[in-house]
């Protein structure tokens, strides 16, 4: 329902009812303004585009603040889901005010270097803080506080092929590390490179998660944070949490390390950090930089990471003929399209599987035509 009346003080009173039935109204000195304003209020209505005015009036910082405190998200999902609202460029931007201009800038801006960031923001990186705002906006059209969403046809930078982004450490790297690596150090390199383990599980790892006898590591939590005010330990991944197989070697490694160094604390932390003040714990920047200092004694490429160890793990899996949803559970990856979208490209081609199934027939019936040339002899 809408109208339009004159008030006594000769202004023009034009108001209507949104679909939850509340009314709106404004004040204009000619009535064609009121009507021009009512006809396009009612259009947006027709064509669920409107949104409530007073919504409007926040900032996106407002808005996320009311919308981010809503999610089921967990700790290291809101940790990741802050990052990418304080990196905005456009917090106080109102709602209403809001253009695809905006969010095109702050694109921008993460792809290119700043005072505070030598370095341009990996494409994956600046895609899932994108996506992180793009969920509120949505939000934000659905409770009707804007009427469109501005993260529509803003473009973003391409993210490299798996196959030419990820770098994979040979064997005689993995063995030079473990080689030049610290005694208190070299264990966590161990557990990343032939357990599959990310940085902050095996920073979370106890005594009682190591199975010296049935020669398993159980994932149960993970250590986030990056400094030592920040670490705290959390639960792993959705479906992150798992047992994993390993090897007598490492199981063997690890029952080394307890006899020399010994685990940490009263909960038993098998993997600490002994420069820590605090529980011992290795957080990104600990870890990160022990890392860095393990590559450079080595000589190793500066562009190899601790997670590239995970990633020689998956593609050892892949080398030894394991399926796709046993490297899923190994790595503790919540679906199997997450492995084939990061690996697919290690496992073996149509190509190279119908060239070995070939030569298998070929190679079955050679085997005994052999013999049966000697018998007719």
């Amino acid at each position: 329902m809408s109208s339009i009346k004159k008030r006594p003080n000769g202004k023009w009173r034009a108001r209507y009812r949104d679909d939850a039935g509340k009314e709106h109204a404004r004040h204009f000195a000619r009535k064609v303004d009121a009507q021009d304003w009512l006809d396009d209020q009612t259009a947006q209505l027709v064509t669920g585009t409107w949104a409530d005015p007073a919504g409007g009036r926040l900032t996106f910082a407002q808005w996320w603040a009311q919308w981010s405190a809503r999610q089921v998200w967990a700790d290291g999902t809101v940790e990741s889901a802050q990052l990418a609202a304080d990196s905005v460029t456009f917090a106080t931007v109102r709602m209403r005010d809001l253009r695809a201009s905006h969010l095109e800038a702050w694109v921008k801006a993460m792809s290119g270097p700043t005072d505070d960031r030598p370095r341009p923001l990996a494409a994956s990186t600046i895609r899932t803080r994108f996506n992180y705002v793009h969920m509120s906006l949505t939000a934000a059209v659905r409770d009707r506080v804007i009427g469109r969403d501005p993260c529509e046809g803003v473009s973003l930078p391409r993210v490299r092929r798996a196959a030419a982004a990820m770098v994979l450490p040979e064997a005689a790297d993995v063995a030079r590390a473990l080689d030049v690596a610290e005694d208190y150090f070299a264990p966590f390199i161990a557990v990343c490179a032939f357990a599959g383990l990310r940085l902050g599980e095996a920073a979370g790892l106890q005594l009682d998660d190591v199975d010296f006898l049935r020669r398993t590591l159980t994932v149960r939590r993970q250590v986030q944070g990056m400094t030592t005010a920040t670490t705290r330990t959390v639960p792993p991944k959705y479906g992150s949490e798992r047992q994993v197989f390993v090897p007598e070697g490492l199981t063997a490694l690890l029952a080394r390390h307890v006899e020399t160094i010994g685990a940490h604390g009263e909960a038993g932390w098998l993997l600490w950090n002994p420069h820590d003040d605090g529980d011992g714990l290795w957080n990104r920047a600990s870890a990160g930089s022990a890392w860095r200092v393990t590559r450079k004694r080595g000589g190793l490429s500066s562009e190899l990471t601790l997670h590239d160890l995970r990633h020689w793990y998956a593609s050892g899996l892949i080398a030894a003929g394991c399926d796709v949803v046993t490297v899923q559970r190994a790595l503790g990856h919540s679906s199997a399209s997450i492995t084939l979208n990061t690996y697919a490209h290690l496992w073996p081609t149509a190509e190279d599987k119908t060239r070995a199934a070939a030569a298998g027939l070929m190679a079955a019936v050679a085997a005994p035509a052999d013999p049966m040339r000697t018998v007719g002899e």
